[in-house]
């Protein structure tokens, strides 16, 4: 069975439209609610008997986070320490935190959030009396992703301009949805006890570059 927890209710629904349309025999459940409740995380565990999580409950859009920091860091740390916490104590069997690149050496408040993530990961991780494989998933931009810049050239292009870039020596790797969805899938298989698993997504783009192209 698949369980989608989501605090947004119109994402919680589309994806719903969507599933329901592509796998209607596939036995599939929507909870509304936030990550950040360990009442919630633990009913929908023992609820469903679940031995496999994926947390990517965190906010991700640097900016936002930037102007809203107390709320930014407390939605992507303590909704990580809850997830280990209650998956620890329930023993489920894997939990996989999608990382982010922004993580290594971070000049944001988005990136150190993704980076004390990791590190609450990896401390679980080396409980000798732990059960549970924490491992961890760093990705690089992901095209057409909600945030991606892509989308955002894409309306800036379809209105006449202007194109908008911060910095015209920005570079950031890319991958597609289906690169990012392969690798969680292999991460949640492969990965060992504290271990990160990378994409090797070749050589970075110039944000530049992809505006022109585009």
């Amino acid at each position: 069975k698949l369980v989608l927890l989501e605090i947004n209710e119109p994402s919680l629904y589309q994806i719903q439209r969507e599933l329901k349309n592509k796998f209607p025999e596939k036995n599939i459940f929507y909870i509304l609610g936030s990550a950040s409740s360990k009442k919630l995380l633990s009913n929908i565990i023992k609820t469903y008997k679940l031995d496999l999580i994926f947390h990517a409950a965190a906010y991700k859009h640097v900016p936002l986070v930037e102007e809203n920091p107390i709320i930014g860091l407390e939605n992507n740390i303590f909704s990580t320490l809850n997830i280990c916490e209650v998956t620890h104590n329930l023993k489920v069997e894997k939990v996989v935190l999608i990382s982010s690149d922004k993580a290594v050496r971070p000049t944001n408040l988005m990136g150190v959030s993704k980076r004390i993530s990791e590190l609450i990961f990896q401390a679980y991780s080396i409980n000798k009396k732990n059960n549970t494989c924490f491992s961890m998933v760093r990705f690089g931009n992901v095209l057409g992703s909600s945030g991606s810049v892509v989308p955002l050239f894409r309306e800036q292009i379809y209105k006449g301009g202007p194109v908008t870039i911060t910095d015209k020596n920005m570079v950031r790797y890319f991958m597609t949805i289906e690169e990012a969805s392969y690798l969680v899938i292999q991460a949640s298989a492969l990965a060992k006890d504290g271990e990160i698993l990378l994409l090797d997504m070749g050589e970075p783009i110039f944000i530049k570059t992809l505006a022109e192209k585009m």
